[in-house]
């Protein structure tokens, strides 16, 4: 027989929560695919790791994924008007190196105004520098971890399927895909 207060028993909740407080926590980023009217991808160039990146980052502590994207481009790129078109992609990367396993969303940022791209500038000393590059160029720039994303991300956008990726790849095939 359990312990457990039952549903509207005193207590219940003070019993629920410890049982949250064991659970496993996930670190969660947020990232968005952005282009200018050219159809050139926008990367970041972060200060705090190698390479390039999708403009994005890590949520915080119960932060919504869609929130943080948000977020992390006003604070960083001073984009605060972008409006997320679709959900491209969901990747769980497995525990690799210090770090625990990790849920990354790649959203469809859409394609900017020559005005916003105009009044955009890095917003903090997270970033370096910022760019539009040709889509292939781009992908040779991101480490290999990001590049399985972001070109599984960019399929999802031409195809109009979203995926759920395993490291980079898809869990099973992608429907409507043109292969």
């Amino acid at each position: 027989m359990s312990d457990a207060p039952k549903p509207g028993d005193p207590g219940r909740d003070a019993y629920l929560a410890e049982g949250n407080a064991k659970q496993a926590r996930k670190r969660v980023a947020a990232d968005a695919l952005i282009r200018n009217q050219q159809g050139l991808l926008l990367l970041v160039h972060p200060t705090y790791k190698d390479g390039w990146d999708l403009p994005g980052g890590m949520s915080e502590e119960n932060e919504e994924p869609l929130t943080t994207v948000h977020r992390e481009l006003t604070e960083e790129l001073g984009l605060a008007d972008i409006n997320m078109q679709a959900l491209l992609c969901v990747d769980w990367v497995e525990p690799h190196g210090p770090w625990d396993d990790l849920l990354a969303f790649v959203f469809d940022g859409g394609v900017l105004s020559h005005g916003q791209i105009e009044q955009m500038a890095p917003g903090d000393d997270e970033l370096s520098e910022y760019g539009f590059f040709k889509v292939q160029e781009a992908l040779h720039l991101l480490p290999a971890r990001q590049r399985a994303r972001a070109d599984q991300a960019l399929q999802a956008l031409d195809d109009g399927s979203t995926r759920y990726l395993r490291n980079g790849v898809p869990a099973w095939p992608a429907t409507g895909s043109r292969d």
